[in-house]
């Protein structure tokens, strides 16, 4: 059995969890989708938008992606999302608690990958920086002293 994983898999290590993508980190219901689209901001890049919207302090953040059938068929389709999670993996974590769904442009197909991955990091930490903003805002608006 030459080239199976010890649990049996012919899956490479970890493609359970997704490889450094586990599941608490995942965007998964409907309804947590449509909260993050209704009531949450954008941050947009060349060939994507990233919708985010604050957790409660103490949750980790989850991402999601939204890939319609506009970007093509499912093979197409599931390419993108396969890179566009790995560009996440690659890009380590975001540290702040709240909620991404990232929505390609159909360019994700073609986009060299490092260019992928470096806008996926750009947009998150754009996220962060902007949540780390309205945090020291807020907090100097409750105790203006």
């Amino acid at each position: 059995m030459s080239g199976s994983s010890p649990n049996g898999s012919s899956h490479p290590e970890g493609a359970g969890t997704l490889g450094g993508f586990p599941r608490p980190a995942r965007l998964l219901r409907h309804v947590d989708f449509e909260r993050v689209y209704q009531q949450g901001q954008r941050q947009f890049a060349a060939h994507m938008t990233l919708f985010y919207l604050r957790r409660a302090p103490g949750m980790g953040p989850r991402i999601g992606f939204t890939v319609g059938r506009m970007l093509g068929g499912a093979v197409e389709r599931n390419r993108i999302k396969r890179r566009l999670r790995q560009a996440v993996r690659g890009h380590g974590s975001i540290r702040a608690a709240v909620d991404v769904v990232i929505h390609p442009k159909k360019s994700v197909l073609t986009v060299e990958f490092q260019e992928l991955q470096n806008e996926v990091t750009r947009g998150l930490q754009a996220i962060q920086e902007k949540l780390k903003n309205q945090a020291s805002t807020r907090a100097v608006k409750e105790n203006p002293e």
